[in-house]
């Protein structure tokens, strides 16, 4: 039986990829390089410093641990800047009425982000309260695919895999959902979100009774 909803943050609450790419090609400029928004899109659900890494092969810049590290700091600087001015008008469509229905409801909810940065961004939407638990990047060592924050999730929440819903934008996030046995709705499209159980546009889509008939799938 399914008894809590386990959300991604970027894409499927709020939608901060606007604020991570103007600091990522803020600092890629600063280096000598442009920075697209078609690469800020292969960044979803990527941790920081894997973003950098990348960021850097893609400017063909070499720099050392230490610089990276000096680097990856400067950036997160420049964001949580722009997030510390974030609105409850930034919610995604649907995405609060859906989380006070699913609470109306008594199912649990939880954050599964490779956001560092999630806390902040919620209490500045004013969403923190609607929220059981929050795992993000401060709280796991490995990123999507790899299931472990969907997993801590259930864990904070007193729960198993198999009574969990996970709602994910990205290609990572939904295999790492199944990567922890978990039922996955992907927000977004279904040519890209192949291997969700249910594919919807955004959360202004989502039902109790939509979620019902993904419990009679486990069946």
């Amino acid at each position: 039986m399914i008894k809590a909803c386990i959300f991604d943050l970027d894409g499927v609450i709020v939608d901060t990829a606007v604020y991570h790419y103007q600091a990522w090609k803020r600092l890629a400029n600063e280096l000598g390089f442009d920075f697209t928004e078609h690469q800020n899109e292969q960044l979803k659900g990527v941790s920081r410093v894997r973003s950098l890494e990348l960021i850097l092969g893609w400017g063909n810049v070499s720099k050392t641990p230490v610089e990276q590290t000096e680097l990856a700091t400067r950036k997160n600087q420049w964001y949580v800047e722009m997030i510390n001015r974030m609105q409850p008008s930034e919610i995604l469509p649907g995405a609060k009425e859906f989380l006070q229905t699913a609470k109306a409801a008594g199912l649990k909810t939880a954050l599964g982000s490779a956001s560092k940065n999630s806390a902040t961004i919620l209490e500045r939407v004013g969403l923190l309260p609607l929220f059981d638990a929050i795992v993000d990047g401060n709280h796991v060592t490995a990123s999507k695919p790899d299931p472990e924050v969907f997993l801590k999730g259930a864990e904070a929440l007193g729960l198993n895999s198999a009574e969990c819903v996970v709602f994910e934008d990205a290609i990572a996030g939904v295999q790492a959902a199944k990567a922890g046995s978990m039922k996955v709705v992907g927000i977004g499209s279904p040519e890209v979100l192949t291997e969700a159980d249910l594919v919807i546009a955004g959360l202004h889509e989502m039902t109790l009774e939509k979620l019902q008939a993904l419990d009679l799938l486990q069946k």
